[in-house]
């Protein structure tokens, strides 16, 4: 699964996708090492260090957080780089069939490694699927089998899965189960109940991967929009227009069908494609169009390394570490308040995470599927 390949960010590319892809995956794991939680400490609370550190917390049922945000902007990157991928293989001669065996297969690996971690965490096979890497192998596949189609095909597509999904939590017609906005009470739920994969705690569920194919789909679409002639500053007035749409479609509709992440409702869906749009937006603006550049290194080196990062803090990477550091963090910040030595402890914690990717960037080591 390894590979060693020339380094992502020489020659002609989407500067802006590999800072978002990276800053993206940086957040992801600054939340793995517990550094925003430990914001949350109650001697913080009614500073900006207790309201950033909330605003890393999913929401616990109905509303919007930033991390929120998070899932939404992986699934839409996935579907940024599908069609640059695709252009690339066409370039080093691989035909269609040949890179949808491709696809195939690393949906499958997706969805096998998807599996894999919560078995790993359990101690015995369990079956859950409402994690990333089981989402993206549904929303992945999907979106690259009508990647072709003409632009409104795939809007129209993305839309009726949209709409499928309400129509399904609305009308299903099994008593206890039938509350489609009600946590562990809605189609979702009973869904995963069925093969034993139902998350009561969190009321994630798995049939997210069908609505949250939307994000990969516009995030298909973005990028052949940022493909195509027209100009820089075009593209980006399209982006923005989409974005708000998105934002103003959501928001308008919450009253009627509840923003919820946890079961990805269609205003959840729409809000956040609508600040996801935006978000890479601004990124290609400042830094595909202004060429403020430079700086984004720090970042993009943990997006090119994205899945290795990912597994290594599921699976026990970041106790590890903490585990080699925790003895000499005691010792350094001993003499300070238990709170605010947690926090630098878990600094020092996303640092050596942040370096683990920096080394495999200097050795040009990067871990694909």
């Amino acid at each position: 699964m390894g590979a060693i390949e020339k380094s992502i960010l020489t020659g002609n590319r989407l500067f802006s996708l590999d800072f978002f892809r990276g800053l993206t995956m940086f957040l992801l794991i600054a939340s793995d090492t517990h550094l925003f939680a430990s914001l949350t400490n109650p001697v913080y609370q009614g500073t900006i260090l207790y309201s950033i550190g909330q605003q890393f917390e999913h929401v616990p049922w109905t509303g919007l957080r930033f991390y929120d945000l998070i899932q939404p902007f992986f699934m839409f990157i996935v579907g940024v780089a599908i069609p640059y991928s695709y252009a690339n293989r066409i370039k080093r001669g691989l035909t269609h069939s040949q890179i949808r065996k491709h696809v195939f297969q690393r949906s499958f690996l997706l969805l096998l490694l998807g599996w894999a971690m919560p078995c790993i965490d359990a101690g015995e096979i369990v079956f859950f699927f409402q994690n990333v890497l089981a989402q993206l192998s549904v929303t992945y596949l999907l979106a690259f089998l009508i990647m072709r189609k003409s632009t409104s095909t795939q809007i129209v597509v993305s839309f009726m899965l949209l709409a499928i999904t309400e129509i399904i939590y609305r009308g299903f017609p099994i008593e206890g189960f039938n509350h489609p906005f009600v946590a562990n009470e809605n189609f979702g739920t009973w869904l995963d109940l069925q093969y034993g994969g139902a998350s009561l705690d969190g009321h994630w569920v798995s049939f997210n991967a069908i609505p949250t194919t939307a994000h990969t789909i516009w995030g298909v679409l973005t990028a052949q929009l940022l493909m195509s002639k027209r100009a820089p500053m075009r593209k980006f007035k399209i982006l923005v227009i989409a974005g708000l749409i998105g934002l103003a479609v959501g928001y308008a509709l919450s009253p009627i069908t509840p923003i919820i992440k946890r079961i990805s409702t269609s205003s959840f869906v729409i809000v956040s494609g609508g600040w996801t749009i935006l978000s890479l937006a601004f990124s290609y603006w400042l830094i595909d169009i202004k060429k403020y550049k430079n700086w984004t290194l720090f970042f993009a080196i943990v997006g090119m390394n994205s899945l290795f990062i990912y597994l290594f803090a599921q699976v026990g990477g970041v106790g590890f570490i903490r585990h080699l550091i925790q003895p000499f963090s005691k010792a350094l910040f001993g003499f300070m308040e238990e709170s605010a030595a947690n926090i630098w402890t878990n600094l020092i914690l996303l640092f050596f995470l942040w370096y683990l990717c920096y080394w495999l960037y200097k050795k040009k080591i990067f871990i694909k599927i």
